[in-house]
């Protein structure tokens, strides 16, 4: 997991994340911070075995560690923020040595990891992409839905002390431990 790293050493992502860090230092909900990253890498993974969703683990955790990298950016200038980490994870990636398809599946899901092409009837992402043909669009959706889950199940909504102030939809907030 040797490129991995190389965008965690990555100087534009170390200065998007020391940004980000010290912008929400004082913010009284989730933060963004490198534990969040690799818990949302971690669980994504772990779903990803369980379902066998067939997706490699290095895309995971490249998925894992870009799909917020682009907050501070919309903090500090109102950018989406995933439209922010999709351009940062497109310049990063290509300096860490992922191909084009790797760096394109992994924007793409990062551009729709907010939920846009999740499944919200309970099915798992293999089962609700069965009629696709593209294995490379298959692996975009797949990544998108993982991502998206995987990021609300790394929040631990039920245990937060700001969960009561907190302007996610109950749909959205993790409020019991899930296995």
């Amino acid at each position: 997991m040797e490129r991995i790293h190389k965008i965690w050493e990555h100087p534009l992502y170390q200065e998007q994340f020391q940004a980000l860090q010290k912008a929400e230092s004082e913010r009284i909900f989730c933060n963004h911070t490198l534990e969040h990253f690799l818990d949302v890498a971690r669980i994504a993974y772990i779903q990803n075995l369980e379902t066998g969703a067939g997706l490699s683990k290095v895309l995971i955790y490249a998925a894992a560690l870009l799909h917020d990298i682009g907050r501070y950016r919309q903090i500090a200038h109102g950018i989406p923020h995933e439209k922010a980490s999709t351009a940062l994870a497109e310049r990063i990636m290509s300096e860490c040595n992922f191909t084009q398809e790797e760096i394109h599946t992994v924007c793409e899901s990062i551009l729709n990891h907010r939920g846009s092409t999740s499944s919200s009837d309970g099915t798992t992402p293999k089962a609700a992409l069965e009629k696709r043909s593209s294995a490379v669009e298959d692996s975009c959706q797949l990544l998108s839905q993982l991502l998206y889950r995987a990021d609300k199940l790394s929040r631990n909504c039920f245990s937060c002390p700001a969960e009561g102030e907190c302007n996610w939809s109950i749909d959205k907030k993790n409020r019991r431990i899930t296995i």
